[in-house]
């Protein structure tokens, strides 16, 4: 059996999880962190496929 998560979301899910139990300053950085992140690579997968 391995660690690995089921589905790719397992681990979105559980860092929100983590992220949800830190005070609120930690908090917003944290999900400023994370949405740059997602940004990041939702915008890289766009610029493969315009390349392409």
């Amino acid at each position: 059996m391995t660690n690995e998560p089921e589905h790719p979301t397992d681990g979105l899910v559980s860092r929100v999880h983590l992220i949800d139990e830190q005070p609120l300053e930690e908090r917003a950085a944290a999900y400023s962190q994370l949405v740059d992140e997602l940004r990041a690579t939702l915008e890289g997968s766009d610029s493969l496929k315009t390349s392409a």
